[in-house]
């Protein structure tokens, strides 16, 4: 059981895998950076508010013991006041969106890498076609008569 296991693990794929997700959590702190300290820095700029994190919607009343600030979102969510994190959602969607793009551009230029070197060989794709059609041959036993004496 442990050499098939180890066998699983030392698959291509599964390796290939492993570093993906290793590559992609460091990914995510560089988006988060870049979500959090520079774009939605700038968003907030324009509407008017550096921290854009603390947007919330109340949906009931604050508590009459409640003694922290009435504007902090991390307050208030901490004493339990039900609200809505309008904010905290942007921030997620814009992360978000910068993944996706950045997943987008990283399939596009794949593809267009296989494109190119599907273009970049049409000859051996020929010769390959021509070996593949002389097997056939051979293996039906219709090979070109010999031409020496």
């Amino acid at each position: 059981m442990l050499s098939g296991f180890k066998a699983f693990i030392m698959r291509g794929n599964v390796v290939d895998l492993a570093v993906a997700v290793i590559i992609g959590a460091a990914f995510t702190g560089i988006v988060t950076s870049l979500t959090e300290d520079v774009i939605m820095p700038v968003i907030g700029a324009v509407i008017g508010d550096a921290d854009f994190s603390s947007y919330f919607i109340l949906l009931g009343d604050i508590p009459a013991s409640y003694r922290g600030d009435p504007n902090s979102y991390a307050a208030l969510k901490e004493a339990g006041v039900p609200m809505i994190g309008y904010g905290t959602l942007v921030s997620a969607a814009v992360h978000f969106l910068i993944v996706a793009f950045i997943i987008y551009l990283v399939i596009q230029r794949l593809k267009k890498t296989m494109r190119e070197k599907e273009a970049a060989t049409p000859a051996e794709a020929a010769e390959i076609a021509l070996l593949r059609e002389i097997r056939d041959e051979l293996r039906a036993g219709r090979a070109a008569p010999s031409t020496s004496h």
